[in-house]
């Protein structure tokens, strides 16, 4: 029998297991291409396991919001090669930027003057990311490239996120098929770039996996199983343990330090994010 504490460790484990992301792609000697396909390929394969979906939930108007999420899934692990995880999971938590814009034309959502003042505080998020020099380093060797692709898959996120929503309030349960589509759509784009391959070691195939299965399929199962019992504002609050600790496993790992810059543009995001969260909650 779930309990309310559960359900918070729950989205909490999904939160931790997400956070993992970067550092695990970075740990994957294959290029970018390589790691996109087959980790979603591994990612499928597990959701398909854990989370079958039912016959009538299949649905073509789940593939829009499937190819939206496939792109966002590779453009992320693109970033991740490029420039430092803060970075890459920082710039696509931007999401509610565009949202706002993406709401009144999407979802019929009218944007208000608080979302306004979100939008002008996230833009500024962003904008530090570009400022001043951004050196390279073994793990981060073209930032100013991954800056720009992590910005690309806060939209392609946005997207998602606003696909999500317009499945699930007008089709029901043909939302829940969108991740295990939009995993098959990564994979199957990515595979030509990823061709051939070649030296894929024990190593590279452990890390594979584990982004497969525990990063994708059972982060998603425990954030699936618990999130219609949490509420919103909590829910939210709590995966933002995701892009805080991100930067942390990269830091202990592969000894990245993201810039002065970029940690301000990033506390900023969340900041505006946790707060605009807090005052909708209040609002309903």
């Amino acid at each position: 029998m779930p309990t309310p504490l559960t359900d918070r460790l729950l989205v909490l484990a999904a939160a931790l297991l997400f956070s993992t992301g970067g550092a695990a792609i970075k740990a994957v000697s294959l290029n970018a291409w390589q790691v996109a396909s087959l980790r979603s390929a591994v990612g499928a394969l597990a959701l398909l396991v854990l989370v079958p979906p039912r016959r009538d939930s299949w649905n073509r108007r789940v593939i829009p919001v499937g190819a939206a999420y496939a792109a966002t899934l590779a453009l992320f692990v693109l970033a991740n090669k490029l420039t430092t995880a803060a970075n890459a999971i920082f710039l696509q938590d931007a999401a509610p930027l565009y949202l706002v814009a993406l709401g009144p034309l999407l979802l019929k959502e009218p944007a208000r003057r608080q979302d306004l003042l979100m939008l002008g505080v996230v833009a500024a998020g962003i904008a530090m990311f570009f400022v001043g020099e951004q050196p390279a380093s073994r793990t981060a060797p073209r930032p100013l490239e991954g800056n720009v692709v992590a910005t690309i898959a806060g939209v392609t996120w946005a997207l998602t996120i606003a696909g999500l929503r317009w499945l699930g309030s007008r089709h029901g349960e043909i939302a829940s098929v969108a991740p295990l589509v939009g995993n098959l759509l990564a994979f199957l784009a990515c595979l030509p770039a990823a061709l051939p391959l070649r030296g894929v070691g024990w190593r590279d195939a452990l890390v594979i996996a584990y982004l497969g299965v525990f990063q994708i399929g059972i982060a998603y199962v425990c954030l699936t199983r618990a999130i219609r019992r949490v509420r919103a504002l909590e829910a939210s609050l709590l995966l933002m343990a995701e892009p805080a600790l991100n930067p942390v496993w990269t830091w202990l790992v592969h000894g990245e330090r993201p810039g002065g810059w970029a940690l301000a543009g990033g506390a900023l995001i969340l900041g505006a994010c946790a707060a605009h969260s807090w005052r909708q909650q209040r609002t309903r």
